[in-house]
């Protein structure tokens, strides 16, 4: 196998398992890590996957979930209310649960964010909620269940240590192995996004990457997701993303299912400045 093949192989198998069959198209740089932010150890363990996709219907925990639904507006929204009496509460002033030191974080000129809320700092499940800032404040739309690292969150990433980074990020590139649906930002689609292997739960991880966001967590902003550049050097891991659910834990990324890809990738606008705030929820409070 060619070293660039090689090198790739293990990047990609840093955000989802342990990948087989990737093809590099047009990547440029050394793959220091790779996608969810997988060592060498890492990746060549079985079951080393960046996103838990969402429980199926027949787990008791699935996404019967009305936040799950496709709909923005969900039932957990007064709004949605079938009384044409109900009282719509006001728009949020800032981001709920979200305490000082993370709201000073957020760009004065974000007027998109998307909150990742993790159950517990040590917890692979979390939920997703896409915000738009208007005059009057902060408009929450749709409500996704999502998932996160193995073991849950860190302030302090590394590469291989299966927990997703706390912070707030900007979400500026897009890609995937499918078509641009049509999104305001700038896409990059080629076979390189293609994965093979399985996660940590011994499912099928292909497809993972049909629609990914890159998180400007150890990244050069402006690039293809797959540019390998890392700014804070290899070992403060990278390649951390938004990207499709396969069914079990990630190794760093956050994973929402191909629908909720779709609809968060036609939703970013680049002219909004769009941000991801993510974390477990006690880690957000500060």
């Amino acid at each position: 196998m060619p070293a660039a093949v090689l090198a790739l192989s293990v990047a990609l198998a840093g955000c989802a398992g342990t990948a087989t069959g990737v093809r590099p198209s047009h990547v440029s740089g050394p793959a220091a890590d790779g996608a969810g932010a997988a060592s060498a150890a890492a990746s060549a363990a079985p079951g080393t996957t960046q996103a838990r996709p969402p429980r199926t219907s027949a787990d008791p925990r699935a996404s019967a979930d009305p936040r799950a639904s496709a709909d923005p507006r969900t039932s957990a929204d007064p709004r949605a209310s079938a009384d044409p009496g109900a009282a719509t509460p006001p728009t949020p002033a800032r981001l709920p649960g979200l305490g000082p030191r993370t709201l000073a974080k957020i760009p004065a000129e974000a007027r998109q964010a998307v909150l990742v809320t993790g159950r517990g700092k040590n917890s692979s499940a979390s939920q997703v909620v896409l915000y738009r800032r208007t005059g009057e404040g902060w408009e929450p739309g749709a409500t996704w269940p999502a998932h996160n690292a193995l073991k849950g969150w860190t302030d302090d990433h590394r590469a291989g240590d299966l927990r997703s980074p706390i912070g707030v990020f900007t979400l500026t590139d897009a890609g995937g192995l499918l078509a641009d649906p049509g999104t305001k930002l700038p896409y990059d689609q080629g076979p390189a996004f293609t994965i093979g292997g399985t996660g940590f739960e011994g499912e099928p991880l292909a497809g993972s990457f049909d629609y990914v966001v890159a998180i400007n967590y150890n990244r050069k902003p402006g690039t293809s997701p797959l540019d390998w550049t890392r700014p804070q050097g290899a070992d403060k891991g990278g390649g951390i993303w938004l990207h499709v659910d396969h069914r079990g834990p990630t190794q760093g990324c956050v994973s929402l299912t191909k629908k909720h890809m779709r609809e968060l990738l036609l939703a970013l606008d680049p002219a909004q400045h769009p941000v991801i705030v993510m974390g477990d929820a006690e880690s957000l409070k500060r």
